[in-house]
């Protein structure tokens, strides 16, 4: 399926309570064809209103994350394990990630990233083991179906805990070296 028909057809999506109360489908933003796709778990007000992911002030830290390490969102795909807000911006209960994983699973495929990395822990703990610790494992790298998985703290825990900040340089460190070790594309050779 290519993208935008995944997307058109996850607006009519039902298939748990946050369609109801949603003003737009947070569907995913960036290059389709990325080698690189950063999942965070689901969007907030400003998302909402804009049908972009990581659009507020955590969106603004996303970006210069990734401006640190020579990306933008051209050269990544933006998605989150839900695509409607939760109300209040609570997290994503397990049954709604559950209802939203066919979309998210649609989407890692027709992207076919070769690196994914997880913001912060639900899609850690959706994507790389239920177990998983953000505290604890982030920078790790974990091969998943010839995938390579790391995860590193959301934007929004960064901006509550700036004490994160420097563990997550290095992690974006380890980040844009496994780039240049497995991905042809995103960085331009010289």
């Amino acid at each position: 399926m290519e993208m935008d028909s995944i997307r058109e057809a996850c607006r009519s999506c039902e298939l748990c309570g946050l369609a109801a109360g949603r003003t737009r489908l947070v569907f995913g933003d960036g290059n389709p064809q990325a080698e690189v796709m950063l999942i965070g778990e689901g969007p907030g007000e400003q998302e909402d209103l804009q049908g972009i992911p990581f659009v507020g002030p955590a969106g603004k830290l996303l970006d210069t994350m990734l401006e640190l390490i020579d990306l933008d969102r051209s050269k990544v795909y933006i998605a989150n394990m839900v695509k409607c807000r939760p109300p209040h911006n609570r997290d994503p209960r397990d049954e709604e990630i559950a209802a939203c994983r066919p979309w998210l699973e649609h989407q890692i495929k027709a992207v076919d990233p070769k690196i994914i990395i997880c913001l912060g822990r639900i899609a850690a703990g959706a994507l790389i083991d239920k177990n998983f610790r953000i505290t604890r494992e982030h920078g790790q790298w974990f091969d998943i179906d010839g995938k390579e998985y790391t995860a590193i703290y959301h934007p929004s825990a960064l901006l509550r805990d700036p004490g994160k900040r420097p563990e997550t340089f290095e992690d974006l460190r380890g980040i844009r070296q496994k780039i240049r070790e497995k991905c042809e594309r995103t960085y331009d050779r010289v």
